[in-house]
């Protein structure tokens, strides 16, 4: 049986204009990629070199992530951020109170020219309409001989958290589109990314997490809750289609229980000095 390729139901088109909406519950994106992204969070600090006493901003912060790692070590009142989903704007201010939290998207910051010293966005790149002008724009916002850094998943070298579940679906239809050509997804091209917004001395490195999973339902069960381009794909299965699919992951799958390790690109560029 062949399974359908990915088409966005149009729910799925409100943040990122042209990318993917995060349109969903706080607590479905934390039981898909939470647990992923909260131990990716100071791997990036660290390579970005953020420290006590400088002014930064998160970008497609999510729930709040990687902004609780900036409270934590810069404190709540020298942290902004932003995310295009309402629902995540909301609970990121629950959870980080004193942290200013705006509504926005990356390729349209509501801030001042060279407002923070460092601008960090974590697993965003790879859903921003316009990913050169995002980067740009967390370059406007950023102090002269400031930095700008991010990271996103290795999809094209089917390393990130999501590749067992992506061969499983190429195994029943060879044929549908993953996340792989996602911006940033291959070796390098993040830099490049980098380099095309105009950030000076740009270099990349590659970060590793990983996450434990007690049983196969544990792992699967978060693709069901409509996050994202592979939840977006099991919300276009059938049921039918659906069990294929995760008798299929099954197969793939560990024996529980299980770790997985994903890996990430991290860039991270400099502004000219004033």
């Amino acid at each position: 049986m062949r399974l359908p390729g990915i088409v966005m139901p149009a729910r799925y088109q409100v943040a990122y204009v042209a990318g993917v909406s995060f349109a969903v519950a706080a607590d479905a994106y934390d039981r898909f990629m939470g647990r992923y992204s909260t131990r990716l969070a100071p791997g990036l600090l660290d390579f970005a070199g953020v420290q006590r006493g400088q002014r930064a901003l998160d970008v497609g912060c999510g729930p709040g992530a990687l902004t609780g790692e900036l409270v934590a070590r810069l404190g709540a009142e020298a942290v902004a951020a932003v995310d295009p989903s309402e629902p995540f704007v909301i609970a990121a201010r629950e959870r980080h109170p004193g942290v200013d939290v705006r509504r926005a998207a990356a390729e349209e910051l509501p801030f001042r020219d060279a407002e923070f010293d460092v601008a960090l966005a974590q697993l965003v790149v790879h859903f921003m309409a316009d990913p050169i002008r995002g980067l740009g724009e967390m370059a406007r916002v950023t102090r002269p001989g400031g930095l700008v850094a991010a990271c996103v998943w290795d999809h094209a070298g089917r390393r990130g958290p999501l590749s067992l579940f992506w061969t499983a679906v190429r195994q029943l239809d060879p044929g549908a589109r993953d996340e792989s050509e996602l911006a940033g997804a291959r070796a390098g091209h993040l830099a490049e990314l980098f380099e095309a917004a105009g950030l000076q001395t740009v270099d990349d490195t590659e970060l590793a997490v990983r996450v434990e999973y007690a049983s196969f339902d544990d792992w699967w069960q978060p693709f069901t809750l409509g996050v994202g381009p592979a939840g977006a794909y099991v919300a276009g299965l059938d049921a039918v289609q659906r069990e294929e699919l995760k008798e299929c992951c099954r197969q793939l799958a560990p024996a529980a229980p299980f770790t997985l390790e994903a890996i990430a690109w991290a860039a991270r560029g400099h502004l000219a000095p004033g």
